[in-house]
């Protein structure tokens, strides 16, 4: 197993790892919209931290040595279901590859955000 770190992406903020790759596949941890530069959520909408949490993702990929069209499967975390069509329209600007996918309302999100993605891609 090989651990993927990079500043280019928000760092962990608990006992985890941003990525892990085994064998040839990426399993990334869920995304947040943190902006890596300042470690603060800057992002208010939900199109703009949907923005964001896929340049993170876009980075950890980059790290890996993949990009969005080897993501086989993401896991969406939506803080308001009300959120899923303008969460799409951004996040069909990146998953062009269309992967399997499953997107669900939860109650809380850590830091109060309004979205995360979570991946996992070959490499």
């Amino acid at each position: 197993m090989k651990i993927i770190s990079t500043e280019k992406a928000p760092a962990a903020i608990g006992p985890y790892s941003q990525g892990i790759v085994t064998g040839n596949l990426l399993f990334a941890s869920g995304q947040i919209p943190i902006n890596p530069t300042t470690g603060a959520v800057e992002a208010k909408t939900i199109e703009e931290q949907t923005k964001q949490v896929c340049e993170n993702i876009g980075e950890l990929l980059k790290t890996a040595g993949s990009d969005f069209t080897k993501v086989v499967k993401t896991t969406c975390f939506l803080a308001d279901i009300n959120d899923f069509a303008q969460f799409n329209a951004v996040y069909a600007e990146y998953f062009v590859s269309k992967p399997a996918r499953s997107c669900v309302a939860v109650k809380d999100i850590p830091k109060g955000v309004l979205c995360e993605i979570e991946i996992i891609a070959e490499v």
